[in-house]
């Protein structure tokens, strides 16, 4: 599994297409996401190796600067996180569910890790920009007070750079509703 992720976003497409293009060239990363964001913006999330991760990060930011909105690198990243982002988490039991909203992904990135490394839970589900005007949001599972204790981590986190948008923590949540998110 890759060792870090990494974020860069552009205010427009043209430049999001030859960061993303600057990256893989200037390192060994494999594209998770690069894809148009509401309303008009364009992120390209990318993995590997931390100092590959790095190396076409830093490619990214001189590859049309005048349109780079800003970048983050995440190194270390619970093992859990590529499967909710790629949407492949197989979940039998829905026990508590969190939920959790951002403005942003760099910083929905660095709640969903903190929330997976604070206690026992699941991450379910990790939606990042699309569809969403450029919010984020996570959804996870576990015991009750798990939930709890990873949703106010994660909140924390994004309200710390200013892009917590509200969570939720559904104690017991009914099965029609599981049926539905997953």
């Amino acid at each position: 599994m890759a060792k870090a992720i990494a974020v860069a976003e552009y205010k427009t497409v043209s430049a999001g297409v030859t960061a993303a293009d600057a990256m893989v060239k200037a390192a060994d990363v494999d594209i998770v996401e690069a894809a148009t964001v509401c309303p008009g913006k364009y992120i390209i999330i990318v993995t590997g190796e931390l100092s590959a991760v790095r190396a076409a990060t830093d490619a990214a930011k001189t590859s049309y600067p005048e349109q780079h909105i800003g970048s983050f690198v995440l190194g270390n990243p619970h093992e859990g996180l590529f499967a909710a982002i790629y949407g492949t988490v197989e979940v039998h039991e829905l026990r508590a569910l969190g939920i959790l909203e951002t403005f942003d992904v760099a910083s929905m990135l660095v709640a969903a890790d903190n929330a997976a490394k604070t206690a026992e839970v699941e991450l379910v589900e990790l939606r990042l920009a699309r569809g969403m005007c450029g919010k984020s949001y996570l959804m996870l599972t576990g015991e009750v007070a798990a939930v709890q204790a990873a949703i106010d981590r994660a909140k924390r986190t994004a309200e710390n750079e200013g892009m917590y948008l509200d969570s939720s923590v559904i104690a017991r949540p009914d099965k029609k509703l599981f049926s539905s998110i997953l």
